[in-house]
């Protein structure tokens, strides 16, 4: 039952309630008998009084809002799947496991499933789940989990829609600004990154973004890391790329929580967990997300489904799939740790048979990564999603584009960790000049997720007075009041002057205000308030680790 109270000029206020069966149906001559009725000025005492001027019944749509109604606020959401096809999906993908199973190239991961009553065909090595096994690893992933930054502190609670955003991640190029070209980043690029990231309100959490052309190639998963903790104070999405190179990543993490209890209990790091396409699972990736369990790091699982070449043609086919991959990862995950913490997610795509390549900004890529993420929180999982980014090669009109529609579809579908900003041509470069300009994107994203709500416009007449009385609203109390909560305003990368004040102030084109604010945030970066022990108790680490690999100092960053 609807409650309103009625509060206007000359009327009779009070409590007001109508069924919302009655509600139902309001024609257009109801309608128009309720405005009237307004317009009149007289309160419901008037109206159930049977007063002639009046319509005997108020809608109470019109009047459900209070001017204190708190339930009045509505986020804006987005779904593609009924529940009806989720529960179709996650139960053919429950059948794929049961019945085909997934490949997996880890010999001592095969045996620790087998123990635990799956069917393995060692020659092969496929490995078929149990509906047991599924439910056991479906009833202990928890549904949500906190990270935090390398002070301490809480940035992200992944819980119901809460949104936070990422850089894309593992760029092996980087869009040079000053000559437009696409190059090897470079350590001092990574320092950059780190720097700008900081200074980036929109973006929560850092990324090991580039990997650093200048350092040995086995050591390029945990120099990153290293250089975003050293460098950086927001938790780090990361990934190891061998099995060996997850034992110095983790004590990295370790130098800086102090104790593996501290690690568990305040986690600063998301690793991305990604199985092969079709239905497997990698020695090194599977050996990852083991590892990862046993110290309850949490991960994000990658299913990367090809839509039209290593996955069905059809959305909900590649949907099928990605819950199988994603699922098959669930159960290794919780086998070996009951209760370590998981991010549903993926990076899937279609297949662009004329161009031979995986779009990315392609809508049904889009659909894909909102989709997959209705099947993770069915599951009861918070999600991720490779999103909000574009397969442009500048920072041009199809960047732009591409990233914002992404973001904004990410965002209305309640995708919790969305991976994407300043990445671009196929998620293989990433730009700082995009990723600045992405950051506003995603500000503009989060006051649209916000939604409508009153702020002290109800009743509207004494408001109204002073705008006709006025002729403007520009220093009314109210104006004051709401302006900073109600209108967002970008920052200088977005132009919203005129064309003169445009002209005046140099008619900068969007790169070059955004190569600005790069510099900027660069100029003004705060350095990590870590602690000096800590700082280099990280540097020692990863100098041992680079010396063993024939890289007996490290390269020069330009910072203590």
């Amino acid at each position: 039952m609807w409650l309103a109270t009625l509060a206007g000029n000359g009327g009779l206020g009070g409590p007001w309630s109508i069924t919302d069966a009655e509600n139902k149906g309001l024609d257009r001559e109801s309608q128009i008998r309720a405005r009237d009725w307004m317009r009149a000025g007289a309160g419901p005492a008037a109206a159930l009084a049977g007063n002639s001027r009046q319509p005997t019944l108020l809608p109470d749509r019109l009047l459900a809002i209070t001017p204190h109604d708190e339930q009045a606020k509505m986020r804006p959401t987005l779904r593609l799947l009924e529940d009806r096809l989720i529960e179709r999906i996650v139960a053919e993908a429950r059948e794929v496991l049961l019945k085909l199973g997934v490949e997996i190239h880890n010999p001592s991961l095969r045996a620790l499933l087998s123990a635990h009553g799956a069917a393995v065909d060692e020659a092969k090595q496929q490995v078929r789940l149990t509906d047991t096994l599924i439910e056991k690893a479906l009833a202990t992933v928890p549904r949500s989990f906190k990270l935090y930054d390398v002070l301490g502190n809480e940035t992200h609670d992944f819980a119901d829609d809460r949104v936070y955003f990422t850089p894309g991640s593992t760029a092996i190029n980087i869009l040079d600004a000053r000559t437009g070209v696409m190059r090897r980043p470079t350590t001092l690029d990574y320092v950059r990154f780190v720097q700008v990231t900081s200074g980036l309100r929109h973006i929560a959490s850092q990324s090991t973004a580039l990997i650093a052309g200048d350092v040995p190639e086995r050591i390029s998963d945990s120099y990153r890391l290293y250089l975003s903790l050293l460098y950086g104070e927001k938790p780090v999405v990361t990934g190891a790329f061998t099995i060996d190179s997850f034992e110095v990543m983790k004590n990295l993490q370790l130098a800086v929580r102090g104790s593996a209890q501290a690690l568990r209990e305040k986690p600063l790091t998301v690793f991305s967990c990604c199985p092969t396409a079709p239905l497997k699972w990698s020695d090194v990736t599977s050996q990852n997300l083991v590892d990862c369990a046993r110290w309850s790091i949490p991960v994000e699982l990658i299913s990367m489904p090809l839509s039209g070449f290593v996955a069905p043609v059809t959305l909900v086919g590649s949907l099928v799939q990605q819950a199988a991959e994603n699922l098959s990862g669930v159960v290794i995950s919780q086998m070996v740790n009951p209760g370590h913490p998981i991010l549903y997610g993926g990076s899937p795509a279609i297949f662009d048979v004329r161009s031979e390549t995986t779009p990315m900004g392609a809508v049904e890529t889009m659909m894909l990564d909102c989709a997959n993420s209705e099947i993770g929180r069915y599951l009861g999982m918070p999600t991720q999603g490779y999103i909000a980014l574009s397969d442009a090669k500048q920072l041009d009109a199809q960047a732009g584009l591409e990233s914002g529609i992404g973001a904004a579809l990410a965002a209305l579908s309640g995708i919790n960790s969305i991976s994407g900003p300043g990445m671009m041509d196929f998620e293989s470069c990433q730009s700082l000049e995009k990723l600045v300009v992405d950051n506003e994107i995603c500000g503009m994203i989060f006051r649209l997720i916000e939604g409508i709500e009153p702020r002290d416009d109800f009743p509207a007449i004494p408001l109204f007075e002073e705008l006709l009385a006025e002729k403007h609203l520009m220093i009314a109390d109210h104006t004051r009041r709401h302006l900073r909560h109600e209108i967002s305003f970008p920052g200088p990368v977005i132009d919203r002057a005129n064309r003169v004040r445009w002209e005046k102030d140099g008619g900068k084109s969007l790169a070059e205000r955004a190569a600005r604010e790069v510099s900027r945030l660069i100029e003004k970066y705060t350095p990590s308030r870590l602690p000096e022990q800590t700082r280099s108790e990280l540097t020692e680490l990863m100098t041992r680790e680079a010396s063993g690999h024939g890289m007996q100092t490290l390269p020069a960053t330009g910072l203590p």
